[in-house]
């Protein structure tokens, strides 16, 4: 009985340990998803605003054309994967990787850019070309290597190159609901609208030097950019929220483990006390 006892009484100290660390990384990972929302929101009006300028250039010409926005039948295929560094969030990276594999699933020539430590390994262990490993670790991208990925997109896409690029990213929709999704990079097909619309106001005539698809050609990596500067923000809130939500549940499960114990204790304590004094009884009476 001390025996069991005394395994009890190490039990009930152990998972105290792993609940103070549980507790720290919900605490962390509460502090930090403010900040990345907020790098998430503010990264937002940049990327409206050049996209609201490619869409006006795409629309000022009748016969605008661009490699970045012309339609092709190559079938090769680049995906962009943000995941995470850690695991401990979840169903967070798994989530993520099972929503890739079904995008993937019916093409056969299929490369992948990773970012993130998780989509590194993931690929690998499943002999997917990978374009580049550059971008292994989301913590220390910052929005200039968003512009190096961006140019790398560009100058690998069209002619012998790759003929669709996707990012595939997890959305943050609430602190309890994140959703692993893809949309497409290139080429841009819906910046080009019907020009038999009209709203009956004259549109400013705008001169590009050298010209339009030359204007546009350049602005089409900076919007790139922009775009997985947000994703690799919403992907790392998702991610804090994903992990969030692990770490309370686990402390949680650990506080119902240790009031179990800690009354499985205190019952054989109670029998090893009743137990003695019914010997000391039993012994005087004798």
């Amino acid at each position: 009985m001390a025996g069991s006892m005394k395994a009890v009484k190490l039990r009930i100290k152990s998972v105290q340990s792993t609940m103070q660390i549980t507790k720290a990384m919900q605490l962390v990972a509460a502090s930090k998803l403010r900040k990345a929302k907020e790098k998430a929101d503010n990264s937002k009006p940049y990327l409206e605003t050049v996209l609201a300028t490619l869409t006006d250039i795409a629309n000022g010409n009748n016969d605008f054309r661009s490699i970045f926005t012309k339609s092709n039948d190559n079938d090769k295929w680049l995906y962009v994967v943000i995941a995470g560094d850690r695991g401990l969030a979840g169903g967070y990276n798994s989530n993520l990787f099972k929503f890739v594999e079904k995008e993937i699933k019916d093409k056969s020539n299929v490369t992948v850019l990773p970012i993130g430590k998780k989509s590194v390994e993931f690929f690998k262990h499943r002999n997917v070309p990978i374009l580049t490993e550059e971008y292994a670790e989301v913590a220390k991208i910052n929005i200039s290597d968003c512009f190096q990925i961006a140019k790398l997109l560009c100058g690998s896409y069209g002619g012998d190159g790759f003929g669709h690029v996707f990012l595939c990213y997890t959305n943050f929709v609430s602190m309890l609901s994140q959703v692993p999704t893809a949309t497409s990079l290139l080429p841009l097909s819906d910046l080009k609208t019907d020009n038999n619309e009209s709203d009956g106001k004259a549109k400013d005539l705008i001169l590009y030097e050298p010209n339009s698809e030359t204007v546009f050609d350049t602005i089409v990596p900076e919007y790139l950019a922009g775009i997985l500067y947000t994703s690799i923000n919403i992907s790392y809130a998702s991610e804090l929220a994903a992990r969030r939500t692990a770490m309370e549940a686990a402390t949680d499960n650990a506080e119902e483990m240790i009031e179990n114990l800690s009354l499985y204790y205190n019952r054989a304590r109670q029998a090893s006390i009743t137990q003695e004094i019914t010997e000391i009884v039993a012994g005087a009476e004798s």
